[in-house]
């Protein structure tokens, strides 16, 4: 079998996984967005945090979401996945997580880690947190100018090496988002990061959502989309620890060569989150309308919304438009990411097909 059907056998057996998750949902991971509030103000950000001011819950309200979840998921508990904004601003973190860590629950975190000092990062390592994944987004003196805070690069640098000398951590990962501007900066990047003693590297291409929407002469080509793939595959070849995130179908030249397994998006089937105001919706990079939220915790438990809503997400969105129901891979796409499905009009606003076409 060549590799092109070896790769159809695959993605042919992960659609009729994927179809039977509609059916059969099993929450793997469920995000926890603390506040919005963050001390960077990214010109990418899908969520526009930043000097916000907006209603979070307690420590309590989060703890008595977790013994729900304990009581309610325990054959198989879900990863926790904290985020933000910038989640360490959230006064009731180590209260929070410290009791996750109690309940058993595996847990991971979303930082910018301008705030992780040696003496937080031994909190960390206490609360019992498995997993961290910290923005990069370019050299210093792009990161500080993507993320507008002067000096972020070096103290999220310092973060991460506070990080690796506690040496418990099960993954440290960094995450660099990169634009039509910033790719070229890639090579370099790649140095530092090798310098590093981190487990991997993540590299997204910035999509149209959030602040992004703002600079539209950022946006990724096509031409920046194979250059950013054949970047990631060529050092995939060479044993490197790096991949592509998680969104968008690639085509068969490009899948399971620059990210481990395929494109499949779970928002909604394996994966869930919960807003700092208490809204349950698929992934928190999906923007907000009343079509996604599909319930609030203060008025009903997480497990009754998860197990009998989310059906905007179990199913095949590739039957919403005449683009997406006649594409040839629609089985293998199935409408692509849904952080950048426009779930008003039926659309997807990400489609890479020009790649393979």
């Amino acid at each position: 079998m060549n590799t092109r059907n070896y790769k159809k056998s695959h993605l042919d057996i992960q659609y009729q996984v994927h179809k039977q998750l509609f059916e059969q949902p099993i929450l793997h991971q469920l995000f926890f967005e603390f506040t919005l509030r963050c001390n960077e103000h990214c010109w990418h950000c899908g969520s526009r945090c930043g000097d916000v001011k907006t209603m979070e819950m307690t420590a309590s309200e989060w703890k008595q979401i977790l013994d729900q979840v304990k009581e309610d998921f325990s054959d198989h508990l879900p990863q926790i996945n904290v985020t933000g904004g910038e989640p360490l601003l959230y006064p009731g973190f180590e209260e929070v997580m410290s009791y996750a860590h109690e309940l058993g629950f595996k847990w991971g975190m979303t930082s910018n880690a301008i705030l992780i000092t040696p003496e937080v990062a031994r909190m960390l390592a206490r609360c019992g947190m498995n997993t961290i994944s910290v923005s990069i987004d370019g050299l210093e003196e792009t990161h500080d100018s993507l993320r507008g805070l002067p000096g972020a690069y070096k103290r999220a640098m310092e973060g991460i090496q506070n990080l690796i000398d506690i040496g418990s951590f099960d993954a440290i990962m960094v995450t660099t988002v990169v634009n039509h501007e910033t790719l070229g900066e890639l090579g370099e990047l790649f140095q530092v990061m090798n310098g590093l003693d981190i487990d991997h590297w993540r590299i997204l291409g910035v999509e149209p959502i959030g602040r992004a929407l703002q600079y539209p002469e950022r946006a990724m080509t096509i031409a920046d989309q194979r250059a950013l793939f054949d970047f990631i595959r060529g050092k995939r070849a060479d044993n490197m620890p790096v991949s592509y995130g998680c969104s968008h179908y690639l085509g068969l030249d490009y899948e399971r060569e620059v990210r481990d397994w395929y494109f499949t998006c779970m928002a909604g089937t394996t994966v869930a989150s919960i807003t700092c105001t208490g809204d349950v919706t698929g992934c928190l990079d999906i923007e907000r309308t009343p079509s996604v939220v599909q319930g609030n915790i203060h008025e009903r438990r997480f497990s009754d919304i998860w197990r009998n809503e989310f059906k905007v997400f179990r199913r095949d969105k590739a039957a919403d438009n005449d683009t997406c129901r006649d594409c040839q891979d629609r089985n293998y796409c199935m409408g692509g990411a849904c952080h950048t499905w426009d779930f008003e009009n039926h659309t997807q606003r990400v489609c890479l097909a020009e790649l393979w076409r």
